[in-house]
């Protein structure tokens, strides 16, 4: 009679760690914390990574073809996420202007990021909406995401992060 495999040599178990399933499986992870990270080619790279070991992993086939589809939505969000990252010490405004107090936003997440995020703002009111909207905001130790969320609330606005440019515009049904 046979004991089985309680005393599995270390080069089997290494083997069985690296079989085809597992390295696919870690390619589809490392897609999908890609895809979360808002780098879309990584996670298309991850994701034919794991095809070309298994090709027929389900999970990475749908996600291969989300991804390719997202692709403009998921950099974005990534794009949301960095930016949103930066903490500002310190934001004051009184009565300002949303064009004054996105340039103040634009120069102080480039300081605390030290050139590393540089965002630049365009706004868009064809219709002049927000030309009387003021922002006065006191926060200390906040989140650019906050802040933006706080900017964007206060002037009934709402953010786009294109690939070059964070384009505001007035929410739909702002008079």
């Amino acid at each position: 009679m046979l004991v089985a495999a309680a005393f599995t040599s270390p080069a089997i178990a290494e083997k069985a760690a690296q079989s085809p399933a597992r390295k696919a499986e870690s390619y589809y992870r490392q897609g999908i914390a890609a895809e979360k990270a808002g780098d879309p080619a990584a996670a298309i790279k991850a994701y034919q990574a794991a095809l070309k070991v298994n090709p027929k992993h389900a999970n990475a086939q749908y996600s291969l073809g989300q991804v390719k589809i997202n692709s403009k939505a998921i950099a974005a969000r990534g794009r949301e996420a960095k930016l949103g990252a930066v903490v500002i010490p310190e934001f004051k405004l009184a009565q300002a202007s949303l064009k004054d107090a996105l340039e103040a936003l634009e120069l102080m997440v480039e300081k605390e990021s030290k050139g590393a995020q540089a965002p630049s703002f365009i706004i868009q009111d064809p219709k002049g909406l927000l030309a009387k909207s003021e922002v006065t905001l006191v926060l200390k130790n906040t989140p650019t995401k906050v802040i933006m969320k706080y900017l964007l609330d206060q002037t009934g606005t709402k953010a786009r992060y294109d690939e070059y440019a964070i384009v505001i515009t007035p929410r739909p049904g702002q008079r």
